[in-house]
């Protein structure tokens, strides 16, 4: 990237009430058919339309043609029956009710082109493309096929792999694996989960990133923080496995967290989208309070390297107030970027 402190957001936004029931993870949608498809392109359009407002510099599609960030590219995959469900632990954290892979997972037909092809026709800017990542998808079903954790991720890696090529070519910039898992199963992350993410990544021009965060701000994720303690090194574990791997890029949470910075030493040398929007509190930032979280990062991670970012998806916040974070964003990055460039 060219520009200095290159904003984007983490992942999801909020979507328009005429779609979906606002401030709601896997709400359903309230339109069909052809409506639907349209209403879906509307929103992606009104997405953009707000990121550029708001001075993002790599933009995404807030994920709007979406229900959910893992479950919506499932949806897609052959072997996964969403009728028959079983009850799970996600993340080891809390219990919900999940689709079961019930024979060989296969891709027929990509997933997300169409939608990363249209927002490419509709802006210049850098384009962020956000999929599961295959520890997160494993953590999100109900196995009754593979009965291994490790065999799905690796099948899931390779499905993953055919869309990202596909989304590489349809001009997208970055594609993003989002892997809130990586933050609890800190053996299987060093043992294959990372090797599992590198698999997807294969064959890739493109730049690649991993999202790790403390997900969403929904109440078993705020109440499972409460026991994390007065800080959060999980990152700790899973940091130096991360530093030598092919990804270019490790985008984590930050402002408002009880996470170390100086843990970001151990990442040092690759690109880190720096978490500095808080997305489990409904209150805006000031744009200081932005630059403050950046300038303590930078003690960590190069300038050229600092990208700034939002913690997470905002999915569940009210539209304005998303709109008024993603503001508080870009200009507590131009802050930063005046200072930086007044040395």
């Amino acid at each position: 990237m060219k520009t200095l402190l290159p904003t984007s957001t983490a992942g999801s936004l909020p979507k328009p009430s005429w779609l979906a029931q606002p401030e709601t993870l896997w709400s359903p949608w309230k339109l069909n058919g052809e409506a639907l498809t349209e209403g879906k392109q509307d929103a992606l359009r009104l997405a953009l339309l707000e990121q550029q407002r708001a001075g993002i510099d790599i933009v995404s599609d807030g994920e709007q043609t979406r229900q959910h960030f893992v479950t919506t590219f499932i949806e897609h995959l052959d072997g996964v029956d969403f009728e028959k469900r079983e009850t799970v632990r996600i993340r080891d954290r809390y219990e919900a009710n999940v689709p079961t892979v019930v024979g060989a997972v296969a891709r027929r037909t990509s997933v997300f082109v169409e939608d990363a092809a249209f927002l490419r026709r509709h802006t210049d800017q850098p384009i962020k493309w956000a999929l599961p990542g295959p520890m997160t998808m494993i953590d999100t079903l109900y196995d009754s096929h593979y009965k291994s954790r490790e065999q799905l991720a690796w099948e899931f890696a390779a499905i993953l792999n055919q869309e990202a090529r596909e989304l590489q070519a349809a001009g997208v910039d970055i594609i993003q694996f989002d892997e809130p898992a990586f933050n609890v199963f800190f053996d299987e992350v060093n043992d294959w989960g990372v090797a599992a993410l590198e698999r997807a990544v294969e064959g890739l021009t493109c730049e690649t990133a991993v999202h790790i965060c403390y997900g969403y701000g929904i109440q078993a994720n705020t109440d499972w923080k409460k026991t994390l303690g007065h800080e959060w090194r999980q990152y700790e574990d899973v940091f130096p496995r991360l530093q030598a791997s092919s990804l270019d890029i490790i985008s984590l949470e930050c402002h408002n967290s009880h996470v170390p910075l100086e843990l970001l030493e151990l990442i040092r040398g690759k690109k880190v989208m720096v978490g500095a929007i808080d997305v489990a509190n409904p209150a805006i930032e000031t744009p200081e309070a932005v630059a403050d979280t950046l300038r303590k990062a930078l003690q960590f991670v190069d300038a050229e390297h600092l990208y700034p970012c939002t913690n997470c998806g905002m999915a569940p916040l009210p539209r304005s107030v998303a709109q008024g974070k993603l503001r508080a964003l870009s200009a507590g990055a131009d802050i930063v970027r005046r200072e930086l460039s007044a040395r």
